[in-house]
């Protein structure tokens, strides 16, 4: 009994004491419950919330990532194939140039043989003609000097005389 009576010990109990402590206990929680809880609700209300749209946010951003992914790997996949769809154009496109190109060079080297051809057979008649122009005045020229020298003015007078009596015989 003695610790119930009055002493200061750590296990004594005074009545009094414990009713206040009860009393502003209940209005600690009916003031808790009028006015604390329900902001504090509605604080924890409106951050679920806005996890829950984060949430949604994300997974719907998630989708819209693996979407683009998947678009973005079929335009690539898409542009590799046009590509090399190009490549190939430019290839072909390539060696029918080349192609062309030696087409050409061939054509217009058998033309610069033919011209060749037809100017070394120019010059070739025109060297004949001059040689058979020179091999003629040549010929004139000899013929002029043997006669010359052969006939002196004896001789001459007898061919003038010849020629007479064959003009008269006519």
């Amino acid at each position: 009994m003695l610790l119930l009576a009055g002493g200061g010990g750590l296990l004594s109990f005074n009545t009094g004491f414990a009713l206040w402590i009860a009393i502003t206990m209940v209005v600690f929680i009916l003031l808790m419950a009028k006015f604390a809880v329900p902001p504090i609700m509605k604080a924890l209300e409106e951050r679920e919330s806005k996890i829950k749209d984060s949430l949604e946010s994300a997974e719907n951003a998630l989708a819209k990532a693996e979407k683009i992914s998947k678009d973005n790997e079929k335009a690539l996949r898409e542009a590799e194939v046009k590509a090399q769809q190009i490549r190939k154009e430019a290839v072909e496109e390539a060696e029918l140039i080349r192609a062309e190109r030696i087409k050409k060079a061939k054509e217009e080297a058998e033309q610069l043989v033919e011209q060749a051809r037809t100017s070394i057979d120019q010059e070739k008649k025109q060297a004949l003609v001059e040689l058979r122009q020179e091999v003629a005045k040549l010929a004139v020229q000899s013929a002029s000097i043997i006669i010359d020298a052969e006939l002196d003015s004896e001789k001459n007078n007898k061919l003038d005389y010849r020629k007479c009596i064959w003009s008269g015989s006519k």
